[in-house]
């Protein structure tokens, strides 16, 4: 099984944790932490349920961070997504169709018991 989408949101998510360590005037100084992020990310994804079918987090019925990472997440996505179109014009992109995706179904070993 082909992984590109999950490689690409990889890539994604890398860069824009990378912009809002290096540009932004509210990142830690610890680049230590921001690795750590990114590598849990990366972890995230590759666990997902979904794999390959994988909808946007923000669209995502199963939230799989931590509450903690999770708001981090979205105040790094909040900030570096807007800046992404002029640094990563062709990820921007490909993230914003990305989003348009329709949500699958939870797999059938997910989903609540009846």
């Amino acid at each position: 099984m082909s992984r590109k989408h999950i490689t690409r949101e990889k890539l994604t998510i890398g860069k824009m944790i990378a912009l809002y360590e290096q540009k932004c005037p509210q990142a830690l100084q610890d680049e230590k932490h921001y690795r750590a992020l990114n590598s849990y990310a990366e972890k995230r994804l590759d666990r997902c349920m979904f794999g390959e079918e994988k909808p946007a987090c923000k669209q995502c019925p199963v939230h799989c961070y931590q509450p903690e990472k999770r708001e981090e997440m979205k105040q790094i996505m909040r900030w570096a997504g807007p800046r992404m179109l002029w640094h990563h014009p062709i990820l921007t992109v490909l993230h914003l169709i990305d989003d348009r995706r329709p949500v699958p179904e939870l797999p059938e070993k997910y989903r609540p018991k009846k």
